[in-house]
């Protein structure tokens, strides 16, 4: 196969490449989470975007790129730091990245331009995917890479295994960092969306060389280029991870990743949620079992989940009232559970956008996270440590000896009760105490010493509903 730059046009060629910004994204030493290269915190707070979708469809061939800009604007006031979002998207055929297999499109190039442009001005970063993969499957035969198409692959099925395919695929994502990976805008590449051996004809073995053979030859080519590399995972349909467990030696356990990417769905609880605290507890079971699989101090994250059987299946859009209760609930479960922020929605809903009171809830997550000192926070899920004896509902929390965050998502009647929250396990000392609401944002402080034993009382307000708590332990323990 010819080299892919030599087929560029030259309406490619000739735009130059925005100015180089260098704080990339980093994992933390020594703990599960983000950091920038400056030494602050970072965790992605959003969620699923997509250049076909009302909010950034208008940016393909500039036909309105100030309402783009005026969307980010209002994401980057509500806490938003990270979107995620697929190279080309197949639901329609002129929006792939590539017109022909090797040859970029002038007009697709251009929107990737204008949204890293856009990411860099409103300190918004992208988790970028190669392929939306779903659609991609379902429209093969007008795919670039379709054999149909006079591309190398027969079938979605031999994308790992046809040596050709996956040579286009690694010169694809080495465009991808060429044009736009010296970017700040660039949180990382997650190499494949949903991994699975489908894509190596059942072959487990040849998709694990293909996510090897693909990460090596994208970090050397940033090495090459930048002189570091960005962040790399894979992702993984939760449904796929439970029927074919050795995909969590790639998604959890591969040696060329930096994190863990999940996608939280399950049948009755996530997918068509007849409560709000239904998605929340599944999000916590679902991210303990994850968490549990992890290699070392390995981020994890949630990076698209939803009420898809809803959606798809049955053409219900969820109220609007009760949709954001479980967006929020969820965001908060991820967190507590012991997620690089509050997972990533994918909005299922029409039109296809989270609503303005779900932004709202990524503004009070995102003003919960200075509270934490996520660099050196090495979270366990609390388990056995936690308890709440007079709590109505659902509570749920991680910690380690000097840091915890607690969440208690109660019924209306637990409205207007305090409870009692114990925690155990924690290095005696004096600790800072910080309750918000999780709805409003309001919060109290207050200093609060542990028992001998290691034990801490909070005595949470009954003034809300739901109440997220974070405990941290006073620097010299005065």
């Amino acid at each position: 196969m010819r080299h892919a730059a030599a087929l560029e046009p030259a309406a490619i060629r000739k735009v130059a490449a925005p100015a180089v910004v260098a704080d990339w994204i980093r994992c933390a030493e020594g703990a599960p989470y983000f950091q920038t290269e400056s030494g602050s915190d970072w965790a992605p707070v959003g969620h699923n975007e997509a250049i076909t979708w009302p909010n950034i469809a208008a940016l393909y061939g500039r036909r309105d790129p100030a309402a783009v800009d005026r969307h980010f604007a209002d994401l980057k006031a509500h806490g938003v730091t990270c979107l995620r979002l697929m190279l080309d998207y197949s639901q329609v055929r002129h929006r792939h990245l590539e017109s022909r297999c090797g040859q970029f499109s002038p007009r697709m190039v251009q929107l990737w331009d204008d949204l890293i442009a856009l990411g860099e001005r409103h300190d918004i970063r992208f988790l970028l995917t190669p392929f939306d993969t779903f659609f991609m499957a379902r429209r093969w035969k007008t795919h670039p890479y379709s054999r149909a198409m006079g591309g190398p692959c027969q079938s979605p099925r031999y994308m790992f295994t046809c040596g050709d395919t996956r040579a286009a695929i690694i010169e694809r994502m080495r465009f991808a960092t060429r044009r736009w990976g010296h970017s700040q805008a660039v949180f990382g590449w997650d190499l494949w969306n949903e991994i699975d051996s489908f894509y190596a004809g059942g072959d487990m073995h040849a998709a694990h060389d293909f996510v090897t053979e693909v990460s090596n030859a994208l970090r050397a080519e940033e090495i090459a280029l930048h002189g570091r590399a960005h962040l790399q995972t894979v992702s993984v349909y939760y449904p796929v991870l439970l029927e074919r467990p050795a995909v969590g030696d790639i998604v959890f356990r591969h040696p060329g990743l930096d994190f863990a990417s999940v996608h939280l769905y399950e049948k009755g609880t996530i997918d068509q949620p007849r409560n709000s605290l239904t998605p929340a507890e599944a999000t916590m079971r679902l991210m303990g079992a994850a968490l549990a699989q992890c290699a070392g101090d390995r981020p994890l994250l949630d990076t698209e989940h939803g009420p898809i059987h809803a959606f798809k299946d049955r053409h219900i859009t969820l109220p609007d009232d009760f949709d954001t209760d479980c967006f929020r609930r969820t965001q908060w479960a991820h967190l507590a559970s012991g997620g690089a922020g509050g997972g990533m929605r994918w909005p299922y809903r029409h039109p296809h956008v989270l609503i303005p009171a779900m932004h709202e809830a990524q503004a009070v997550l995102a003003r919960f996270l200075p509270l934490i000192d996520w660099q050196s926070f090495r979270r366990q899920p609390l388990g056995d440590r936690l308890a709440a004896p007079n709590f109505d509902g659902l509570v749920m929390g991680c910690g380690d000896s000097g840091q915890a965050i607690v969440c208690l998502m109660g019924s209306r009647a637990q409205c207007g009760h305090a409870s009692t929250v114990e925690i155990t396990g924690l290095a005696p000392g004096v600790y800072h105490v910080t309750q918000m609401n999780i709805v409003t944002g309001e919060h109290e402080s207050s200093h609060l010493q542990t028992m001998a034993d290691g034990t801490l009382v909070v005595l949470a307000s009954g003034s809300a509903q739901d109440v997220a708590i974070a405990v941290v332990r006073n620097g010299d323990g005065d």
